[in-house]
């Protein structure tokens, strides 16, 4: 039987790293998309390939523009002919406290490029190959409660961008049904830097009493999603935050 291949934008490091090696242990072969980390990327793929015996390569491309998604695929299809699973981690930030009139037009235009544009950018060329072979798995990133589209103060472009994208997730869970291809999103809770490359036993260990959230806790829900047996499970937000209000948490860090 032939490997399912797997695109993950900004697969290099963070939770994107995460769930390379998470997808590789489970058998799939990757595409790792990258902006600037090549060597971490390059890296990462010989170390997959060398542990897990799969074919896994890199490309670069900055999703917030449309022709490195053109181009970010026509090389995936090149090297796998298929794309059996899109993983959209990659998604711009910006970590400066700015309200609404201070972003400039290139900001703003850059973070809903990158996080909402990129899906349709990516999935336009992708959906027909996977209904060609009627399935297929398109998993994005969001944020907590991003389903109900709710405010995010000093965070006004990133937030519009994922709650649009979860109407677009949505979407085409409805709309592609029928061709055996699901998408769901999944929302992290506030996991820092220092912990979305690092395993949930490292966490338990860690933290005595209160468990902090690490990378493979998402990986793992990303990887339960691109199974064969989810199929049933579409158009659905996840949310996993360990029980933590991460919206109402920035609230109280802001006043």
């Amino acid at each position: 039987m032939n490997k399912k291949t797997a695109l993950i934008t900004g697969g290099a490091s963070g939770i994107g790293r995460k769930t390379a090696i998470k997808l590789a242990e489970n058998g799939y072969q990757l595409m790792i998309n990258y902006r600037n980390s090549e060597e971490e990327a390059v890296y990462l793929a010989k170390q997959l390939n060398d542990c897990f015996g799969t074919k896994n390569t890199t490309v670069q491309g900055d999703v917030a523009n449309k022709e490195d998604c053109i181009r970010i695929v026509n090389e995936t299809l090149l090297a796998y002919s298929t794309v059996d699973v899109l993983v959209h981690n990659a998604g711009p930030y910006i970590h400066e406290r700015k309200k609404l009139t201070d972003y400039t037009f290139e900001e703003w235009d850059y973070l809903i490029q990158g996080n909402l544009s990129a899906v349709f950018h990516l999935s336009k060329q992708i959906i027909p190959v996977m209904r060609n072979q009627n399935w297929g798995r398109i998993i994005t990133l969001g944020y907590d409660r991003v389903e109900t589209a709710p405010g995010w103060i000093y965070r006004s472009a990133f937030a519009a961008a994922k709650a649009g994208l979860a109407s677009l997730t949505r979407t085409i869970a409805m709309e592609e049904v029928e061709h055996g291809i699901t998408a769901n999103m999944v929302c992290p809770g506030d996991i820092t830097n220092e912990w979305k490359e690092k395993d949930i036993d490292e966490s338990i260990v860690a933290n005595s009493g209160k468990r902090q959230g690490t990378g493979e806790d998402i990986a793992r829900v990303i990887a339960f999603l691109a199974d064969e047996k989810s199929d049933f499970i579409t158009g659905s937000i996840i949310p996993v935050t360990g029980g933590v209000d991460v919206l109402g948490k920035a609230v109280k860090i802001s006043f």
